[in-house]
């Protein structure tokens, strides 16, 4: 199994009060300075969000440009776009296909290339979509294109939501670019919520980012839904990605004990509220408040309940073994965590130092990562052919 990160600039109102105007800034550069950390301690991912108009949930909207930058500063970390949008309304697929491009040189081949269509009505009505049904005709529209971008000096397509200029109108073709660096392309990602999608990736070849809110037990079928259907892939691009990603979070301390006071009082119920209230299409579990309400903060007892139901890990760093180990047994491939909530900045790195020491080297031996021997492997292949 390997792990990583995913920001996404959570700015809180608690965050705002405490440190003043200069606050997303602060939590955009110290976001930064958590994958700096990761990259140093074994970490082999990190998924950058793109939200938009989302106040407090997410203020990390350019991430494009926040994953050029990470590219300068990091060396080995994976670098995922988690996701980019890829309705032609909020993003031409032509300009998507150039920024994964441009993101593969920059990074020297790390880039990961996630798609998705956005959080939720509040999202995409901001660009004049009538509301999120129509977006996954576009998803599916789109998402084959990016392959023949790259592949051809001459495109052309006309389709129903976007199209590039073609022979039929008599005006000439487009030739887009850059390519990408390392061949054949970046490996290809879906976001994905219930089985039927984790199912619809698996058959285009499309590794899965399971942004879901679940436990391990509730994650299970996920998992098995697209390994069931990964051997009959027929894929979108040069090669099948076979992956499945799970998010969660994780506080993994010396001192178990204050792992789990920080679990208790780190401001899960105020997040969870700004989820449903954003992610609408999400079914919203009974007893969730109606944003702006928030519910009362876990007790201990609540806490100790979500640990033993794989919905948190927390803990020592044995205790944090042990519970990632659930995730192994159900088949995902990567686990991501959230960070830092509303936990302090030192405890969010201490997580990751730790985790890096102490779980990583256990459960993840092997030095190369999953996507780059999926990729090397295509290059070979489509060498091998002339």
């Amino acid at each position: 199994m390997e792990f990583g990160l995913f920001v996404q600039c959570y700015l809180p109102r608690q965050r705002v009060e405490a440190e003043g105007p200069d606050a997303e800034h602060i939590a955009l550069m110290n976001e930064v300075e958590l994958i700096k950390t990761a990259d140093q301690h074994g970490w082999k991912y990190v998924w950058a969000t793109e939200h938009h108009f989302l106040s407090e949930y997410s203020h990390l909207s350019a991430n494009e440009v926040y994953l050029g930058y990470l590219a300068a500063v990091t060396k080995r970390i994976h670098l995922g776009s988690g996701i980019f949008n890829i309705t032609p309304p909020v993003n031409h697929p032509v300009r998507v296909a150039e920024r994964v491009a441009m993101l593969d040189h920059l990074s020297d081949g790390r880039f990961e290339f996630g798609t998705g269509r956005g959080a939720g009505s509040r999202e995409v009505t901001g660009f004049d979509l009538p509301d999120t049904s129509v977006t996954k005709a576009m998803w599916d529209e789109v998402i084959g294109e990016f392959p023949k971008m790259w592949r051809t000096t001459e495109y052309r397509y006309q389709g129903k939501s976007f199209s590039v200029p073609h022979h039929a109108d008599k005006r000439p073709t487009r030739n887009v670019l850059p390519k990408p660096w390392k061949k054949p392309h970046p490996p290809m990602w879906m976001a994905a919520g219930n089985p039927p999608t984790y199912e619809k990736a698996a058959r285009h070849g499309l590794g899965v980012l399971g942004f879901n809110v679940g436990s391990v037990k509730e994650m299970a079928p996920m998992v098995r839904a697209y390994k069931d259907a990964i051997g009959e892939a027929v894929p979108i691009g040069d090669y099948v990605n076979d992956n499945v990603m799970i998010t969660n979070s994780v506080i993994c301390l010396e001192d178990g004990k204050r792992a789990r006071e920080i679990a208790r009082t780190m401001g899960n119920n105020y997040l969870q509220s700004l989820v449903f209230y954003y992610h609408d299409t999400f079914p919203k579990p009974d007893g969730v408040p109606v944003w702006p309400d928030v519910g009362p903060a876990p007790t201990a007892a609540e806490i100790e309940r979500r640990i033993e139901g794989g919905y948190l890990l927390c803990g020592n760093p044995d205790e944090v073994l042990e519970q990632v180990k659930r995730y192994t047994e159900i088949g995902a491939d990567q686990l991501v965590f959230g960070l830092p909530l509303n936990m302090g900045w030192d405890t969010a790195h201490e997580t990751i130092r730790l985790f890096g020491r102490h779980v990583i080297p256990k459960l993840d031996t092997d030095p190369v990562h999953r996507t780059t021997r999926f990729r090397e492997a295509a290059a070979a292949k489509l060498a091998s052919r002339g």
